[in-house]
This record gives structure tokens, sequence and C-alpha cells, in this order.
């Protein structure tokens, strides 16, 4: 089997899950993946000399590599996300590869309106909010559009996913939140879904095996376990020994300064990213839950670590104790 970005959060939980599952597994990503038991190729999915050799004789691919960023250049974004999807899926069909899941993003069918008990929108290139989710929008249509009876592809949205370890979603909360930087969007009220890292790379490697009758389609895959977004907030930072998000703001405004803070980003010099984004706003400000009905079926798999069994998870890692969220 052939993982794309393994040195990535989730990229390495899916490596390691494979190997626990008895596959031979080989990685393509710029740097080592550091996961026991794989077979690290360094290299680029924009380069096809280097997705060849790495996916020759694969039997499945789970195609994880991707450019994730709040900001950035566009050309970056199309090259990797959308042209380096493109590079692999070649390279599957000509390999012979039987499966392959394209790991997406529930942002693809996010045009900033609540998705509240919805499954697995359409992706829409045209009102996908960022150069990110517009990418992603574009690729997962990529890789649906080659599922056959050769190769059968099937799209994964994993929501939010997050852990011990995790400087996505859990390092940023917690820097800002420590630094006094994180606010709440109409007091937090907003229901949202996250996905621990445990259950993303199970039913990730489930959607590899179940592939055979579960192809053609796109699922959102959660812990199924909604709550508001400042409750989760809370829980994470009180994790982390930090202090919780006490201040609130209009969703209105933050979007407007979402809006102007893309565009001073866009003209400043610098790597960091922006502290705030219309997407991020919006993101903070509207519900979005996924009825998991569908995807579980589909897959034949249930999520196996709770959501306040990995806030316990997250408080050992940081050395500190947390209690439920409330």
């Amino acid at each position: 089997m052939l993982v794309t970005g393994a040195s990535g959060f989730l990229g390495r939980a899916v490596a390691a899950e494979l190997v626990a599952a008895g596959h031979e597994v080989r990685t393509l990503q710029r740097r080592p993946s550091g996961v026991n038991g794989v077979t690290d190729i360094l290299g680029s999915i924009t380069d096809p000399d280097h997705v060849a050799r790495a996916i020759e004789g694969a039997e499945g691919v789970i195609h994880l590599a991707a450019k994730v960023s709040l900001a950035g250049d566009a050309s970056e974004f199309h090259t990797v996300n959308v042209e380096g999807t493109r590079t692999v899926l070649s390279a599957a069909e000509t390999a012979g590869v039987s499966r392959f899941v394209h790991v997406s993003s529930p942002s693809v069918a996010h045009a900033g309106s609540a998705l509240a008990g919805v499954g697995a929108e359409p992706a829409s290139p045209e009102s996908a909010r960022g150069d990110y989710a517009r990418t992603k929008a574009q690729a997962e249509l990529l890789a649906l559009a080659r599922d056959s009876a050769a190769m059968r592809v099937i799209a994964i949205r994993p929501h939010l996913v997050w852990g011990p370890g995790d400087t996505q979603i859990i390092g940023r909360i917690v820097d800002r939140a420590r630094r006094g930087r994180l606010p709440l969007l109409n007091g937090g009220t907003a229901l949202i879904d996250t996905t621990y890292i445990d259950n993303a790379a199970s039913g990730i490697v489930a959607a590899l095996h179940r592939a055979d009758v579960a192809h053609g389609k796109a699922y959102v895959l959660t812990n199924g376990e909604p709550r508001p977004v400042g409750d989760i907030l809370a829980a994470i930072c009180l994790a982390a020994g930090v202090r919780p998000p006490r201040w609130s703001i209009p969703a209105a405004l933050g979007r407007t300064a979402g809006t102007v803070i893309e565009r001073v980003w866009a003209v400043r010099s610098g790597a960091d990213e922006p502290p705030m984004t219309r997407f991020l706003a919006e993101q903070l400000s509207t519900a979005h839950w996924f009825d998991q009905r569908d995807i579980r079926q589909a897959l034949d798999w249930t999520p196996a670590v709770s959501l306040d069994e990995g806030l316990r998870r997250l408080a050992a890692s940081y050395g500190e104790a947390a209690g439920p969220v409330t």
C-alpha cells in the first residue's frame, strides 16, 4: 500500500494503522514519516517520476498529501492539491492500482452557511471558501471521475481531526488562548463535530478495505458527537492547562475582520498564518455537523474513541487533568 503525505499528523496515523493491520506500506512525502515499519520514499507528488517510483507494485493508494493552510500563494495550492492529485491518479491507473482512497475535506462543500445533520454534499469549487477548499474540491472531483471497475475510488472527508501531538488545530487553539487571542463568535454556540485522530485513521483504512462496495462516492467522517464550539474550545484549553476563551464578538464582525486580514496577509511578507480569515470566522460561527449513518453502514465501521475519552488522552499528553465537556 502507498500512503502519500505520511509526514503529516493524519498521514502518520494512517500509515501506522496500515502497518498494524499487517499491510506492507510505502510512503511518499518530502521528509521522513517517522513511522516504524514503513518504507519511506522521499519526493513530491508533483513530480511524475517520484510518484511512479513510489506507486509501482502497490495494490492500493491512500492519498493525503496536500497544501493545507489558511493563506498562501494560490498557484501553489493549485499545483499541489489539483495537479499533484492528477499526477497520483494517473500513476495509479498506469500501475494497475485497484483501490484508491482520496482524503478530502468537508470544506469542499461549505459555502459559508450552516451544515446541520447533512451528508456529503457535492463538492463545489465555485462556492468553496478560500484557495485550500477550492482546490481540494477540484481534486475530489478529479478523483471521483477516475472511479471505475478497474480502480475503485472513494473520497473520505475527515472533519477537524485532532489529538495529542497535533500542531494544527490543537496547537493553534492552545497558542492563541495562551496569548488571549482566541475569541468566541456569537458566544460559541454553533454546534460542530470533530474527529479524534485514531478514529480518522481507522475510518480511512476501513475505506481502503471497503472500496469494492463503497466506491464512487464521498463520505464525511466524524466522531458523530456534535457540541457547541465554545464547549469544545474550553475543553481543549483546560486539557492543555490554559484559560479558556472568555470574550465574544459578533460573527459579522469576525467575518469582516477576517476579510480585511486576508487582504493584508496577501501583500505582507512572512510565512506566518493570519490570526483570522473569513473562512475561519464562518467555521467558528456556523453549525457544521454531519449525519454519520451512511458512512458507518458503507464502511462497516464505527469510531472507537469517544470525544470525552479523546479529551482525557489529550489532557494526559499535557500532564493535566480534564473533565468531560459540559
